[in-house]
């Protein structure tokens, strides 16, 4: 199961038209990422949630066999005054609902966030959770202290049984700092447990319930790679690293014509004039003229235009992005439309407060 049908609000601007499972990372959504892993372990048969811009997960992946998998979808809203209109039901409401209506959670199941990339051992996570007799598991992983306000937290005892689940605590509140992953593994009876027909949360609902009747509710602390886009400064940190190889199985597209630099097709680049570092993609049909500097790690996308004497260092440029003469853009991420710098503070096109002046290459 990918959880898919939440707004992403947190990482505005880059979701305001697209769902976060669908925000990309070298090109790919981060969804097609966790569905790629999920196969190399033999999953098959994926359910995801949806509601907000749902058609946009559904026709990029389908029905799922170009990965090789089964792909189903639940959308989750209304149609209210000639409207359809997306009512998510939360994590646990969604799965309910779903359960009741095809009893596709009649075996063991593995639960994913689907805007998080992972490298989980998922035969071994399925093995402990079998070993354990565990209606639950959550996946955890230990957080600096001062981050437990962005995250579940999970506090266990020494055989890993969960004994509280707090949400998003204080510094101050929280009584571990071993954050939830989104990755969960329920036995078809833990669904019993969530009301039908109601919003109903995993984490700040079905958690501290399970924790609280002293169910079998265990935690799982494992060495992996998760890479959470939580905020707006996570996407831009995600990308840096992406870009550096720091990620296994995360290869740069297009072709490699000088060291640290890989180009899509049909690219327009004065290569005697501009200073390019890498590592930097520049995207399919891209014009680079002359006297840009282009520091990397950066992404360039398809279609854009990057002015005479420009610079761009450590950024990512969304598709069709045009960067004007002489102006200087470090540490962001860019759209035809907005701006946003690694700190997450966004500037709008057009917005005369700022110095940086950009625009859509199509226009």
């Amino acid at each position: 199961m990918i959880l898919a049908a939440g707004q992403g609000t947190r990482v505005r601007p880059l979701t305001k038209q697209t769902p976060k499972p669908m925000v990309p990372i070298l090109g790919k959504p981060v969804m097609e990422y966790i569905i790629e892993h999920l196969a190399r372990y033999g999953v098959k048969d994926i359910m995801v949630n949806v509601a907000f811009n749902h058609w946009k997960i559904e026709n990029y992946f389908g029905d799922g066999h170009r990965w090789g998998v089964n792909i189903g979808y639940a959308y989750e809203g209304a149609r209210e005054h000639g409207e359809i209109v997306p009512k998510p039901l939360g994590s646990a409401g969604g799965m309910r609902r779903i359960q009741d209506f095809s009893g596709f959670f009649d075996e063991t199941t593995i639960v994913l966030c689907g805007d998080a990339i992972i490298d989980l051992d998922i035969k071994a996570a399925l093995f402990e959770h079998k070993t354990k007799g565990a209606m639950a598991s959550v996946v955890t992983l230990p957080v600096p202290p001062d981050q437990v306000q962005n995250y579940g937290i999970v506090v266990a005892d020494k055989e890993g049984k969960v004994t509280s689940f707090q949400e998003k605590p204080s510094p101050q509140e929280a009584r571990s700092n071993f954050a939830s992953t989104g990755i969960y593994i329920f036995e078809p009876e833990v669904l019993d447990l969530v009301p039908p027909g109601k919003v109903f949360d995993i984490g700040s609902e079905l958690f501290p319930m399970l924790a609280e009747r002293k169910l079998p509710f265990y935690a799982q602390t494992r060495h992996f790679n998760w890479i959470d886009i939580g905020r707006v400064s996570d996407y831009w940190a995600v990308c840096q690293r992406v870009l550096r190889g720091e990620i296994a199985q995360m290869d740069m597209p297009g072709r490699e014509v000088r060291p640290g630099v890989w180009v899509g097709l049909n690219t327009r680049i004065d290569w005697d004039t501009v200073n390019i570092k890498g590592p930097v993609y520049i995207g399919s049909s891209t014009c680079i003229e002359p006297g840009v500097t282009i520091e990397g790690p950066a992404w360039i996308g398809h279609g854009s235009r990057l002015r005479q004497g420009c610079t761009v260092r450590r950024s990512v440029l969304f598709e069709y992005t045009r960067i004007s003469e002489g102006a200087t853009f470090e540490d962001v991420v860019a759209s035809p439309v907005y701006c946003v710098n690694k700190s997450g503070q966004t500037t709008y096109q057009g917005d005369e407060s700022t110095s940086l002046r950009w625009g859509d290459a199509r226009a």
